[in-house]
């Protein structure tokens, strides 16, 4: 009989989205009438810009015809792509970027998890908490981790708890570590680093030779102009930094399936005899193995949300959004709730008005019939807290703050 991966044994329980999904069914066959508005996982509502479907529909066009047809394509991207996102994205920050640095997958949460495949197990794993399920789940799986304990952290990872004492902005180490997660805009408190505090985490990873994996995935809702949109924009970043980005929220590819990560030539590993590796070349090896590449209609699409007009109807869905995060934010902050993010993250994340985050869970569900997600499920440091998404259409939104302000407000 083969054996099994028992690092999956440990994971404490099933993944928080499915988890609150089995919840909702059950709640849903019970109540058939009930009308269920989900503010939970962050999947979007609106439809693909005009232009971008445009591009979508004249690709698969192309696949029709023998002088137009693409079969596999480069594992690491179409160049138009990702001359595209160097020119669109990363040069208007000043950051310069070589096209062999930059690689199209098929999401964010895909990547932030293979990343792993090029990293020894013997490398220390500083993660925040609360935090997306993935980074720490991951670690488990690969075998980087002990049993959890019985606040629910992990032997052989160091955890940066971030709560309101701290203004959910870690620490840095009081170890060295070898690897750092960072999220930025923050998922799931919604907050955000300033320059200045992306530096102290730049020079911490060059002074320990470290390597920081900064999810950007929400950069795009950024609406404040002192706040970084890429850790390339740190002096020194480039040497010691991995970038992951995505499409899934910018512009609605939750569906489509279509991200990027950033892997400069100059971050550097060693071996164990301790010769220099480049993680460039690791990466781009494991990729040429595992990965046959993003389709090339998909590609195409995504190069057009960089197009002016697809630029202009890209920003009208991000400002749709970001006008429900206002909705939240200000809507339960006037009923009493205290409320952080919604300002540069599509992410509100709140204090529990009433028990425990799954406990806050079920009453929302059953009295007002509103889905969030238990802050709890991000980890220790996330109970007492919730998170609520503005991925949902305006009427539902306007509907479920009117519901949670008649039921808690003050």
């Amino acid at each position: 009989m083969a054996r099994a991966n028992e690092n999956y044994l440990k994971l404490k329980a099933g993944y928080l989205f499915p988890e609150i999904g089995r919840r909702i069914n059950e709640f849903a066959t019970a109540n058939p009438d009930a009308k269920v508005i989900r503010l939970g996982i962050g999947d979007v509502t609106r439809p693909l810009s005009p232009t971008v479907l445009k591009a979508f529909h004249a690709a698969v066009d192309d696949l029709g015809s023998s002088e137009n047809f693409h079969g596999y394509g480069p594992e690491q991207g179409y160049g138009f792509l990702i001359d595209t996102i160097i020119e669109k994205s990363y040069k208007p920050l000043g950051v310069e970027m070589k096209p062999s640095e930059v690689f199209i997958s098929d999401g964010s949460k895909c990547d932030c998890a293979n990343i792993l495949d090029i990293f020894d197990l013997s490398n220390k794993v500083a993660i925040c908490d609360p935090v997306y399920p993935v980074y720490n789940d991951t670690n488990v799986m690969v075998g980087r981790t002990g049993q959890a304990d019985e606040k629910g952290y992990y032997e052989g990872i160091v955890y940066l708890p971030c709560t309101e004492e701290n203004g959910f902005t870690p620490e840095l180490p009081n170890q060295k570590v070898d690897i750092i997660y960072l999220c930025y805009p923050n998922n799931p408190t919604g907050t955000v680093a300033t320059k200045d505090e992306l530096k102290k985490w730049v020079d911490y990873a060059l002074a320990n030779d470290a390597v920081i994996f900064f999810d950007a995935a929400y950069e795009a809702f950024i609406t404040e102009d002192n706040i970084p949109h890429s850790i390339y924009e740190i002096e020194g970043a480039k040497r010691c930094a991995i970038e992951f980005r995505s499409f899934s929220k910018t512009a609605g590819f939750t569906g489509v399936r279509c991200a990027l990560t950033v892997v400069p030539e100059e971050v550097m590993g060693k071996t164990g005899a301790g010769e220099p590796v480049s993680f460039n070349k690791l990466w781009n090896r494991r990729q040429s193995t595992k990965f046959n590449g993003v389709s090339y209609p998909v590609q195409r699409a995504a190069a057009a949300v960089y197009s002016d007009e697809g630029w202009k109807e890209t920003r009208e869905i991000i400002d749709y959004y970001m006008e429900n995060a206002r909705i939240i934010r200000e809507g339960l902050s006037a009923a009493g709730i205290t409320c952080y993010g919604g300002v540069n993250s599509p992410y509100i994340w709140l204090k529990s008005p009433e028990g425990s985050s799954w406990d806050f869970f079920d009453k929302l569900l059953q009295e007002c019939h509103v889905v969030g997600t238990p802050g709890s499920g991000f980890g220790p440091s996330g109970e007492g807290y919730f998170r609520l998404s503005a991925f949902g259409d305006r009427e539902n939104i306007e509907t479920a703050v009117s519901r949670i302000k008649e039921k808690w407000g003050k």
